[in-house]
């Protein structure tokens, strides 16, 4: 029971106040009179005065309530490396036997995972919305359990009670981590690009450990090449991507005895490789109607660099002009295929024949050129069919299909092949056809040169599966043969037309090894943790993907077939880190969550990051290392932490069951008061 006087006054205040000061006034005046009751009279205006105020007696019935101490254990990545979760285990069940055998505490133990993505420790936010759950009142002190590597401390919540950090770690603690200070997300293919590494230690380090390490670097999960580097100095790297599309670029710093963990010793770049700029040289055997198809494609494109040649006036030509007086430039044959061959990405053949313009041995370095990794197109007219075609120089060799001799001039529909259904190049290509009466289809062309394949793959045929499009490996480059000059007719929009843009785009970007259309690929793209893995292949049957994770674990998931040659299924990686896939003889690497995961950039515990919002409440901040702490009761503002103790503040929180009012004296009692005192003031002056 707790009591207290209330007033509840009969009159407003600023009455009564003025009620008392002519009262005061009147005292005087008995007082200056020299009446000698003048005590008496005041005594009779004080009591009447306190009745006007109302005086009354508050009874309160209070139940008291247990103070509330906050635990918040850190169970975030950098507290689950060496032997810190033994010390979190430990620490827990000491305080929790400490804590609830004082009387009326109540203690609340909350934990704290990883943020999502990777904003690292969230140890203020954890510990604003445990307050928020609990009334602010009985709150007595807060607890933190943690390394005291925090990423949130503009969220520090305000204490009304001591806040104190006990911190896991020893103090021989060390470790070394890989730093990438610059990574760009896009490059050059074929330009050299810096990356900027730094491998630095933290701690205490071992004086015998040397100031060298050792870096390994693989690039798209290949074999490593190791270099001796210095540590603690930024290190400029010079790459070259070895081809277009994502590279995979892993850093790794061997593990050294005694370092702390090993999962910031690596960092993993992914940087996509793009084409500055696509070299193309068009030789054009004739003018022909088709010839303006081909060269309006390639000069769309402003990434394109075109070197365009038709062949004029060929040697067999004699008109008698004279040299001279003709506006035509040689054909610069030695320039372009002796010594600047290398420097296209393409070669195209558009209606080419046997001249006596390149000779034998120039083909021939056109052959050696598809094999060292470069590509070829021909585009066949009639004269491949004749004694003069392509087929019967040097350069047939490569040609994955062998001219018939025989031309069929009328019109047939281009089909897609069996095979051509599963191919790239050629996958989805009816999408882009036209309604007709019997369903979707193109527009005909009107000539087709018969040819018997001997290689490669045939993803596009006529009506009577006749070869019209045989792609096919020459080494380490690519060859493709279009058996008709005719696809300039869907560019026209002949019968309805056809994809010819978008075939020969295709068909540019496949030869140019774009890695999205590769014909055999395992492929991977990730959002958060989460991928989806997509094999591309020409052949049939179940597939099953093979899955190994960061820390060596080995996952078999099975495809399903989503389209002709095309397998897909989705996983989850279970933590962050380089996951590398394998499906028959193809592999892949891919990195889940950042290159260096922001938990494992400092792990060496530190009382620096808390200072400040635990020297604010007074508390205090120390080391699990000697020992559990005591638990004291100290007063609100005053020191809450010192050597081996840390301190609660009693809060004496209660909630009112029931109030009870009753006046502090009747009123009659009072009136009774007032006149006994103003007649013993009449009585005593009267006597005199």
């Amino acid at each position: 029971m707790q009591g207290s006087v209330i007033f509840d006054p009969l009159l407003p205040w600023p009455v009564l106040a003025g009620a008392g000061a002519f009262l005061l006034a009147l005292l005087a005046y008995a007082v200056w009179r020299g009446l000698s009751g003048w005590w008496l009279r005041g005594l009779a205006g004080v009591v009447l005065f306190a009745a006007l105020a109302n005086p009354s007696l508050q009874q309160e019935n209070r139940s008291p309530l247990t103070d509330i101490v906050l635990l918040i254990v850190d169970e975030t990545a950098s507290d689950g490396i060496a032997d810190r979760p033994a010390q979190l285990a430990e620490a827990i069940d000491g305080l929790t036997a400490r804590i609830t055998a004082r009387p009326n505490t109540d203690l609340k133990i909350l934990s704290l995972q990883d943020a999502e993505g990777d904003g690292g420790t969230l140890l203020m936010t954890r510990l604003a919305e445990a307050m928020a759950e609990e009334p602010r009142a009985r709150l007595a002190g807060a607890i933190l359990l943690t390394d005291g590597q925090v990423h949130d401390l503009q969220s520090a919540p305000d204490m009304p009670a001591p806040l104190h950090a006990l911190l896991t770690g020893r103090a021989t603690d060390w470790d070394r981590r890989l730093i990438v200070q610059n990574a760009p997300a896009f490059a050059i293919l074929g330009e050299e690009l810096i990356l900027t590494l730094q491998i630095e230690d933290q701690g205490q380090v071992p004086a015998e450990l040397g100031r060298q390490a050792t870096l390994k670097i693989a690039i798209d999960g290949g074999e490593p090449e190791e270099y001796a580097v210095p540590v603690g100095v930024p290190l400029d790297l010079p790459i070259t991507l070895p081809h277009g599309g994502m590279n995979v670029i892993q850093f790794t710093v061997p593990t050294a005895e005694g370092e702390l963990t090993d999962r910031n010793n690596s960092a993993v770049v992914q940087i996509n490789a793009v084409r500055d700029r696509l070299r193309v040289l068009l030789v054009s055997g004739e003018p022909h109607p088709g010839e303006r198809t081909w060269r309006n494609l390639l000069k769309s494109d402003s990434s394109v660099d075109l070197v365009h040649f038709t062949i004029l006036r060929p040697p067999e030509k004699q008109d008698g002009i004279p040299v001279n007086e003709l506006s035509l430039i040689a054909f610069p044959t030695r320039e372009l295929f002796m010594d600047k061959i290398d420097e296209f990405d393409l070669i195209i053949f558009d209606r080419y024949r046997l001249r006596g313009i390149l000779p034998a041995l120039y083909l021939e370095n056109v052959r050696q050129y598809a094999e060292n990794g470069g590509a070829v197109l021909i585009a066949a007219g009639p004269d491949f069919a004749s004694a003069d075609s392509l087929y019967r120089s040097p350069l047939g060799q490569a040609v994955p299909a062998a001219p018939t001799g025989r031309v069929i001039e009328e019109g047939f529909r281009p089909q897609i092949s069996d095979i051509g259904q599963r191919h790239p190049v050629t996958e989805g290509l009816e999408a882009f056809a036209n309604e007709g009466e019997d369903g979707p289809e193109w527009g005909r062309w009107l000539r087709l040169i018969e040819t018997r394949a001997t290689s490669g793959a045939t993803v596009m045929t006529d009506e009577a599966e006749a070869p019209l499009l045989v792609l096919d490996h020459v080494g380490e480059g690519r060859i493709a043969l279009l058996a008709s000059d005719q696809a300039w007719l869907w560019n026209r929009g002949y019968e309805g037309g056809g994809p010819q843009l978008e075939l020969l785009r295709r068909l540019a970007h496949w030869m140019m090894k774009e890695p999205e259309l590769e014909e055999e690929a395992l492929m991977a793209s990730a959002e958060g943790q989460s991928m989806t893995i997509t094999r591309r292949t020409l052949s049939e049957g179940a597939r099953d993907v093979e899955i190994t994770g960061p820390d060596g674990a080995v996952t078999v998931l099975p495809m399903e077939e989503v389209s002709p040659g095309r397998f897909v299924t989705e996983f989850d990686g279970p933590e962050i880190g380089l996951y590398r896939l394998r499906e028959g003889e193809q592999e892949a690497v891919i990195a889940l969550g950042p290159s260096a995961p922001r938990e494992f950039e400092e792990t060496i515990a530190t009382s620096d990051k808390l200072a400040e919002p635990v020297s604010a409440t007074r508390g205090g901040i120390l080391s699990l290392e000697d020992g559990l702490p005591d638990i004291r009761l100290v007063g609100e503002g005053r020191p809450a932490a010192g050597r081996g103790w840390i301190g609660l503040t009693p809060r004496n929180a209660y909630v009112t069951a029931d109030v009870s009012i009753r006046p502090f004296l009747p009123a009659w009692l009072m009136l009774l008061l007032a006149a006994s005192l103003s007649i013993a003031a009449w009585l005593r002056e009267g006597r005199r």
